[in-house]
């Protein structure tokens, strides 16, 4: 008994407890309201919702989101935007889509390391020129990543003459693969996104690289008096939301087995929400690779609740608008709670050192 009230306190005390709680919680509502349907396989009463495949499909819907909401989370940490994922998205999908084409690669693991490296390297290439950019030209990120939005987007469209290209059935069938878990069921975009998650977690808490973005976001002045490379950090984190883009990139071409120039369109929009309400404070300094793991599929969950009580689909973008400004007023409050609490620590430490300096003075 006292294990499980020791666990439940330090679970409470987490930083993402909230989001898991919301995401429970709607999960509930969803399996309570969603009703039933006969699964003509068994014959068995199954629940809209709460059954292998819409929990699976949930959750690939998911990943894109999340492993671009990784990396964007880390630019909104140092201060930043990134407004280009989307873009970066599409043409990484399209140059390895032409690629695979073009050379005739149809051998599975050739097919999964060619369509990797180049997704990935496209994607680094253009976080790159995102980053020096910023730092370079000294121009807010938001102008330079919306204009880099259309800049890349516009290159998928003409070297791809706006058309959809197939990739090889090999790399379809990889990222298909059940695994053994039967068929509808495919876990690897579920388990790719686990493996960003981990490893941006660790990026960020374990590395000195991840705890240079906090302290560039916090306060940049005090991070350049302490000597950091405030210029390499930027560069960086835009370097890695172009590379998280280059893989959700090679995922979702090979699970949906074609590119196109049109593809993430107005992604950008879900994965900044996705990092905003994880609980990455716009003003830099706060976030978390898990929390925007959650953010994203707390977003799904609510698109996904929409199509199941089959609501008006149009109020899909109402709902998520409303769930971001939600999430900033939050932040926002939290952050003048916490300014509050500091001050009256401050004060009150004062107090007590000038009364001992008052009871000492003879």
């Amino acid at each position: 008994m006292h294990l499980f009230r020791s666990l439940l306190q330090r679970f409470l005390r987490a930083q993402q407890s909230g989001l898991i709680l919301v995401i429970l919680l709607l999960g509930f509502l969803l399996t309570l309201f969603a009703g039933s349907h006969v699964d003509p396989q068994t014959g068995r009463q199954v629940n809209n919702f709460l059954n292998p495949y819409t929990l699976m499909q949930t959750a690939t819907d998911a990943c894109f989101f999340a492993i671009m909401a990784i990396g964007v989370t880390m630019v909104i940490i140092s201060g930043g935007i990134d407004l280009s994922v989307g873009s970066i998205y599409a043409l990484a999908g399209v140059t390895v889509a032409m690629a695979l084409r073009a050379w005739g690669t149809t051998e599975a693991v050739a097919a999964v390391g060619l369509a990797s490296a180049l997704s990935l390297g496209v994607g680094v290439i253009c976080g790159l020129l995102n980053g020096l950019m910023v730092v370079g030209l000294r121009v807010h990120p938001f102008i330079i990543t919306l204009g880099m939005m259309w800049v890349l987007r516009g290159i998928a469209f003409v070297i791809s003459k706006a058309d959809s290209i197939l990739v090889p059935d090999s790399l379809t069938q990889a990222t298909k693969n059940s695994l053994g878990l039967g068929s509808g069921i495919y876990p690897v975009p579920l388990l790719i996104m686990l493996a960003v998650t981990v490893l941006g977690e660790i990026y960020l808490l374990k590395t000195v690289m991840g705890r240079n973005i906090y302290a560039v976001g916090g306060n940049p002045e005090a991070a350049r008096y302490c000597g950091l490379r405030l210029g390499r950090t930027l560069v960086s984190v835009y370097a890695i939301a172009g590379l998280t883009a280059g893989v959700a990139a090679f995922v979702g071409s090979g699970f949906y087995g074609s590119a196109s120039c049109a593809d993430a369109t107005g992604y950008e929009l879900y994965v900044i929400a996705s990092a905003v309400v994880g609980g990455a404070s716009l003003m830099g300094g706060r976030g978390s690779a898990v929390s925007a793991m959650l953010g994203a599929f707390l977003i799904v969950l609510i698109r996904q609740s929409i199509r199941t009580l089959h609501f008006d689909q149009n109020y899909e973008w109402i709902i998520i608008g409303c769930a971001v400004i939600a999430a900033v007023v939050l932040d926002q409050v939290n952050a003048r709670l916490a300014t509050r609490r500091m001050s009256r620590a401050a004060s009150g430490q004062t107090g007590t050192e000038a009364n001992g300096r008052d009871q000492s003075s003879p």
